[in-house]
């Protein structure tokens, strides 16, 4: 099967840090109505904790809202072999110790359609990235600020 009639859409991950290891859940829901809604598709998922002397622990899939339900179940086994002991490693780096951290590697399955007729077409992803949000809103309210300096326009 060539790359190009296989319909994927581009894969993602994210590194979501948890102070004091303190996971509420509240996200777990829309996650959960983004793989409902078939936007996105899971994966890997897996958590770890940075000890205070730096090493690397797993943590297990657990209640996080504390009402004898397991919050992340549905995700149970959430596995594809992408996630390496290199990335764990890597991902660890990024934490402060005494933290936790999700992470989270899927496929946005509504891009799929597109990215393959590109792929098709010949083309090639040759670059990607992404702007934090931070970095938006000041340019959003750097943008507003110049406009309320500048004269009205007729």
């Amino acid at each position: 099967m060539s790359d190009e009639s296989v319909e994927m859409g581009p894969i993602d991950y994210l590194v979501v840090e948890f102070p004091g290891n303190r996971m509420t859940g509240e996200g777990f829901p829309l996650l959960v109505d983004l793989v409902d809604r078939g936007l996105i598709r899971i994966l890997d998922l897996m958590f770890v904790g940075k000890e205070m002397d730096g090493s690397m622990v797993g943590l297990e899939i657990a209640d996080l809202t504390g009402d004898g339900t397991l919050d992340l179940a549905v995700f149970e086994g959430a596995s594809s072999g992408l996630l390496g002991q290199d990335d764990i490693e890597e991902a660890g780096a990024a934490l402060e110790p005494g933290n936790s951290a999700g992470i989270l590697v899927y496929e946005n399955l509504w891009a799929a359609p597109f990215a393959t007729a590109l792929r098709r077409g010949g083309a090639q992803l040759v670059a990607s990235g992404r702007i934090p949000v931070p970095a938006v809103l000041a340019a959003l309210d750097a943008t507003d600020a110049t406009d309320a300096d500048q004269p009205p326009t007729r």
